[in-house]
């Protein structure tokens, strides 16, 4: 039996299998490059952290529960030529997230706010951040419905822990009695602790009319999401641009006149 094989029962038992997945393939290039056992050691120690830290960004990808693969590279900028490119570059870097401050994604539908949410969102999972994707109607039910079961509690401090969530679609719909609560708790307890990304079709000044049964409640809520915000205004042409149909062929049949 080859010290290999012997190796391979005890590397499974200390789930180790970066090293198992490569050993052969290091015992080999160690043979021939004639490399001392310290760097075939550190060449194996080196594969089994990167096997883990992709384990760790699929979990976290996952959980993040993005709607597609949006990416900084995949983002159309010729279409939006006034959007500020070194704030974009800047908001990549994570800075915001250290300062648990908000980033407001405003502008028309179809000028790519959702895209560009879930951009910055790729970028800090690949940073080791935590992320939630959700819509303002998906986020309010979840916490509707946990507090119907009595799990109001845990759910508020499991969604205010997260290191980035990120609320699209915001005021879309009227927000009534008691989901305009909920969302209050749950914007308060984030509030200078963890980092929130929004998206509306509308500009922030109106988010409060959304609110439409506490006004008052409305402008404490949207006060905190304003509060040291990086704003970023989307206004170019649609990416949803219809497909224009092609015309209908002109029929060729002759039409006869009928005689008197």
């Amino acid at each position: 039996m080859t010290a290999i094989h012997t190796l391979t029962p005890a590397l499974k038992q200390l789930r180790l299998s970066g090293i198992l997945d490569s050993l052969e393939a290091r015992n080999h290039q160690a043979i021939h490059g004639k490399l001392a056992y310290t760097e075939f050691l550190a060449l194996l120690i080196a594969d089994e952290v990167a096997r883990r830290e992709q384990k760790k960004f699929a979990s976290r990808l996952r959980r993040a529960s993005f709607r597609a693969d949006k990416t900084l590279d995949a983002f159309d900028f010729d279409r939006m030529p006034g959007v500020n490119r070194s704030q974009i570059a800047d908001l990549a870097t994570g800075r915001y997230l250290d300062e648990k401050a908000p980033v407001l994604i405003v502008g028309p539908c179809g000028t790519g706010k959702s895209h560009l949410a879930q951009a910055l969102g790729h970028c800090a999972v690949r940073q080791g951040r935590d992320v939630l994707f959700t819509t303002q109607s998906q986020l309010t039910a979840s916490l509707h419905a946990a507090r119907a079961i009595g799990g109001f509690d845990r759910k508020l401090q499991q969604l205010a822990r997260i290191d980035l969530l990120i609320v699209d679609d915001f005021a879309l719909k009227p927000i009534r009695s008691p989901h305009d609560e909920d969302l209050h708790e749950l914007i308060a307890e984030r509030y200078e602790r963890a980092a929130t990304i929004v998206t509306s079709n509308l500009d922030v000044a109106e988010w409060s009319e959304a609110f439409t049964a506490n006004k008052m409640l409305g402008a404490a809520t949207v006060d905190r999401l304003r509060h040291g915000a990086h704003r970023v205004v989307l206004d170019g042409v649609s990416y949803r641009t219809p497909r224009v149909m092609p015309e209908a062929p002109q029929s060729t049949v002759a039409k006869t006149s009928k005689k008197p």
